[in-house]
């Protein structure tokens, strides 16, 4: 085999040397450039056809391939249709594969180039050697893609402030293992960053790895103003993969911006809406400047008295109208040369209802059909609303209460409950007792209570009166000696009592109401109605058993009554005669048995006894069977 193969390569060069001169006559159609990503594989074209219409017999095609220091060539494949070589001993042996083809108009050898390399992107040559036909040339660039890993940004720690006159490190960004060389773009909230002088240096180093791979950093120096504080900085990294440019961003970064405070605001934080006395009240103050500078408190009246607050809060607790007027809060600022102090304030308002006061005061006496006219106010700092209350109902709306023609029912307590309806919380109430004086006023005093009842039944007999002083009440009853007091309560006003009455008979009943002040009566009329006894009609279905039951009783009594009088009878205790003598007249006619008993009163008793199982008895035997 070495022997064959050492023979064609002597005779190729033989050949090649001889049809040097005729290279142009051989068409040769080859890629310019192969784009493929690392670890793909790459397929190399080269098709070749001859000018001449003869077609050479023998035609060489061989596969070079730049070295890595660009100054020469190496071959790694050689073969015409019907032997095909890889050259052994270069990085390509063992992982190319050749395919020939031969066809009249075109003839082409396939290059496949497996598991790509970074080191395989260089430039190979297709050579053509057709003998007397012809010499032709190709050359192909492969190129190697491997994408980059996502970028990776890292913000300074510590802040930056806007004073500073030279330009300031924001952030650095790197991306690595990439082929070829990425390249790397900043971005101010989306805005691309370019090299301004006195705004934006951008700093880059490239580094070719032991691998092959490329590593970029990037460096953003930036002049920062105090608008950068709600900026988000971000980078991106542009590379190429085969047949385009793609693109990966790195996540955005917010940087902390140092700047001087120019305007401060104090602002009520709690309670929500007025305040009241009694309230805690939060006061917070806040500047416009990073980080946050010292604060310190004050009254507007009392510029000179600072007030204890906890860095941005001050709290007031249970706060009085006397805690009103104007904070203020002032911070110093040592960002600037200068040193201004800036101040922020506000008015604190602090609402309040003092207690409501009702004329008359207390308690009032009124005489029946009076008038009266009370008044209630209660001094506020907001608008106040005043309604009136009594037993829990509305009776009037407004600080004056006028109460016309006056009765037992005016009577009470009013309650004046004032409320200030732009804060709901502040509520005061006062009272006034209203007294009716008067002689008593029994209910339904004009109507005789007239009423029927069942003889021998209860009637309950009620009366209820009003007045001042207290009236008490007492019962006169006409018809009955059976009745007592069952109820009686009073209170200031009113008097109550109840009277339960046997009806025996018809009755007149009056309830007699008196106070200092006078007397009234209340008249009750109860006619007794006579009590009908009837008998209940017979009920065959229902009264059946009821009966049966009495028959039964009936007999247990009679047997119990009779074994009573046997018993006397034969202790001797009753007598046979009323005379103690008796004649006895025996006569037996067939089974009968005739006893005659007679007295000295000529009074007589006969008796028929059967004899039992037809059996004969003397007269003597029968008497004795009797006592048995």
């Amino acid at each position: 085999m070495g022997f064959q193969k050492s023979s064609f390569i002597l005779a190729f060069l033989h050949i090649w040397s001889i049809n040097w001169n005729v290279w142009a006559k051989v068409n040769m159609r080859v890629e310019e450039m192969v784009e493929v990503y690392l670890g793909d594989s790459a397929e190399l074209h080269c098709q070749y056809s001859f000018s001449d219409s003869e077609t050479p017999t023998f035609t060489m095609v061989q596969w070079f391939v730049k070295t890595s220091s660009g100054s020469s060539r190496e071959r790694i494949y050689y073969g015409d249709s019907n032997t095909q070589i890889v050259d052994d001993g270069t990085v390509y042996s063992g992982r190319i594969n050749v395919t020939v083809t031969e066809e009249e108009d075109h003839r082409g050898v396939l290059l496949t180039l497996h598991d790509v390399q970074l080191s395989d992107e260089r430039e190979f040559f297709c050579q053509v050697n057709g003998m007397a036909a012809g010499n032709g040339e190709g050359k192909t660039h492969l190129r190697v893609f491997a994408p980059p890993e996502a970028p990776v940004i890292e913000g300074v720690n510590t802040g930056i402030s806007v004073t500073t006159e030279l330009l300031s490190m924001v952030a650095s960004c790197e991306a690595r293992n990439g082929f070829p060389k990425p390249n790397i773009t900043w971005y101010r909230d989306a805005t691309p960053l370019v090299q301004t002088p006195g705004q934006v240096n951008i700093l880059i180093l490239v580094t070719r790895e032991s691998n092959d791979f490329y590593m970029v950093q990037s460096k953003l120096q930036y002049k920062i103003s105090k608008e950068d504080k709600d900026s988000h900085f971000s980078c991106e990294v542009s590379y190429f993969v085969p047949g385009a440019v793609r693109t990966s961003e790195s996540k955005g970064i917010n940087i902390t911006v140092h700047y001087p405070t120019t305007a401060v605001e104090l602002w009520k934080e709690s309670p929500r809406g007025e305040v009241k006395e009694g309230d805690t009240v939060e006061l917070r103050c806040q500047g416009d400047g990073n980080p946050p500078p010292p604060f310190t408190f004050n009254r507007e009246q009392e510029p000179d008295v600072e007030l204890e607050g906890n860095v941005d809060v001050l709290v007031l607790t249970e706060v009085t109208r006397s805690d009103s007027g104007v904070y203020q809060c002032r911070t110093l600022d040592f960002d600037t040369d200068s040193y201004s102090e800036v101040t922020g304030d506000m008015l604190l308002t602090v609402h309040y209802l003092d207690p409501a006061v009702v004329v008359p005061k207390d308690s009032e006496i009124m005489f029946k059909g009076e008038s009266l006219t009370a008044t209630c106010n209660a001094l506020s700092s907001l608008e106040t609303t005043t309604v009136w209350f009594k037993d829990g109902q509305q009776v009037g709306r407004g600080n004056t209460l006028v109460l016309q023609d006056a009765t037992y029912d005016t009577a009470g307590e009013y309650v004046c409950e004032v409320t200030v309806p732009s804060l709901p919380a502040l509520r005061t109430t006062s009272s006034v007792h209203i007294i009716v004086q008067g002689a008593p006023q029994v209910t339904d005093a004009d109507t005789e209570v007239e009423m029927e009842v069942a003889a021998g039944k209860l009637v309950n007999l009620s009366c209820q009166v009003k007045g001042h002083p207290l009236p008490t009440i007492s019962w006169n009853i006409a018809g009955s000696q059976s009745w007592h007091e069952v109820v009686r309560n009073a209170n200031e006003h009113t008097a109550f009592s109840a009277v339960s009455i046997k009806v025996l008979s018809d009755i007149s009943a009056s309830c007699n109401a008196t106070n200092d002040m006078g007397t009234e009566i209340k008249s009750f009329s109860v006619r007794a109605i006579p009590t009908i006894t009837s008998t209940a009609p017979y009920l065959p279905a229902e009264g059946s058993g009821v009966i049966i039951v009495i028959v039964i009783l009936c007999i247990l009594l009679l047997a119990i009554l009779g074994s009573v009088l046997y018993f006397l009878h034969k202790k001797g205790k009753i007598p046979c005669g009323r005379s103690g003598k008796q004649e006895i007249t025996k006569e037996i006619a067939k089974d009968d048995i005739v006893v005659e008993m007679k007295t000295d009163k000529k009074t007589e008793e006969t008796v028929l006894l059967k004899g039992v199982n037809g059996d004969k008895k003397s007269p003597s035997d029968q008497y004795e069977g009797l006592q048995k």
